[in-house]
């Protein structure tokens, strides 16, 4: 057996997703057979001592603290940028052309502009064999990935109805201090594309089909927050007497969303018959809903059946079959037998996975398609239409909300 030319890795950033990511290059190589091995060569962040502490902590040989000089080093073969996105550019950007492949957080960019910049170079360089993909990690979590592949394999029929949350509560507290998620200049937006972006993504992945419009309403429910305080997790909780500051992203976001329909010729005879377009959707992103700790939810409901999932109870899916279950309404299925997405390389049938294995399998299908010579999935062509479909709800929400066509 040969042993696998190594794919030498540099991350930017080294926070939460730096730790996300971090755990995935160490164990995808162990439970995987990978055609590259990955080697946790460089880690780069602007204080030397907190990034130092964070390379020791992961498992990362050196560090930089300029991101230039890591994408300068020749020992380096991929930049994974883990870091917030007005940054995401410049640094993708340059590692391209530089010959490095990129592993981009979500969202791509902060604007629609930066983003078809980046996709504009991401198609160049893969041209030269220069891959990149944007990290929308939610696609690798078992019960979504076999949620597409029953929507692919027709179990639901023509969709019809897509709804979808994303519901967290760590803003609730209006006295959590002011971090760089709830400034613009920053984040691009708030819960819309911090958490929102993923649902996009998501339904648009699993249903094979676009976003074509969109009517929005945005909300701030806090407009100012502490700049400091203690910064426990996301939030935490900023002094009641200090110093505050603007909140200048949206707390919570609805839309409704008309996709695209199916030219394919895969619609059923009751779709063809009523001459339907294609389905229609409703989106909800808050991080202010009491209790909701990280429920990512996804329905579809087709004319042969239905699915549903719940992040919070992420090993499981909901089926509703009208052709064998009439009366029986939705069934469980347990996503965690061999026959299902990435599950047989991990444990025993019925002991689930977590939140971290989705990064893993994030790695893994990046560095199966590197060493195939393919364009990775979700690449930033992909990442470019969520930016857009964000961008829609935004002008939309500050127009009345009126409809957007994308």
């Amino acid at each position: 057996m040969t042993t696998p030319q190594p794919l030498r890795v540099g991350m930017v950033g080294y926070a939460f997703m730096g730790a996300a990511h971090s755990h995935a290059w160490r164990t995808a190589p162990r439970f995987f057979d990978l055609p590259l091995a990955p080697e946790l060569t460089a880690m780069a962040g602007r204080n030397e001592e907190s990034v130092r502490a964070a390379a020791g902590k992961y498992g990362w040989a050196s560090i930089e603290t300029d991101w230039r000089r890591l994408i300068e080093r020749d020992d380096i073969d991929l930049i994974d940028i883990c870091t917030p996105g007005n940054t995401h550019a410049e640094i993708a950007i340059a590692a391209l052309e530089a010959g490095k492949h990129v592993l981009c957080e979500k969202p791509l960019a902060n604007s629609v502009e930066e983003a078809e910049k980046m996709t504009l170079v991401a198609k160049a360089a893969a041209e030269r064999g220069v891959l990149s993909m944007c990290g929308f990690s939610y696609r690798r979590t078992p019960a979504l990935a076999l949620a597409k592949r029953m929507v692919d394999d027709g179990r639901l029929g023509e969709i019809r109805h897509v709804r979808a949350q994303y519901l967290q509560d760590w803003l609730s507290d209006a006295e959590a201090p002011l971090t760089w998620r709830l400034d613009k200049s920053k984040s691009g937006s708030g819960s819309l594309g911090d958490i929102g972006a993923h649902s996009i993504d998501a339904a648009q992945w699993i249903t094979g089909l676009n976003i074509t419009g969109v009517s929005a309403l945005l909300e701030t429910f806090v407009k100012e927050r502490p700049v400091g305080g203690d910064f426990v997790g996301l939030g935490g909780h900023g002094g009641a007497d200090g110093p505050r500051g603007p909140v200048t992203v949206d707390d919570a976001a609805l839309f409704t969303a008309r996709f695209e329909a199916k030219h394919d010729g895969g619609a059923d005879a009751g779709s063809r018959a009523t001459g339907a377009s294609g389905p229609i959707g409703i989106f909800e992103a808050t991080r202010f809903a009491l209790g909701r700790k990280n429920a990512m939810r996804l329905e579809l409901n087709g004319t042969k059946g239905s699915i549903a999932f719940d992040f919070e109870d992420m090993n499981s899916l909901q089926f509703y079959d009208s052709a064998m279950e009439p009366d029986a309404g939705f069934r469980k299925i347990m996503v965690t037998e061999p026959s299902h997405p990435y599950a047989a390389n991990w444990w025993p049938t019925g002991h689930g996975l977590g939140y971290e294995h989705g990064f893993t399998h994030q790695v893994v299908d990046l560095v199966t398609a590197i060493g195939a010579g393919e364009q990775p999935s979700p690449s930033f062509a992909d990442a470019l239409q969520v930016q857009k479909v964000l961008a829609a709800v935004e002008a939309s929400a500050d127009n009345a909300s009126r409809w957007q066509n994308i």
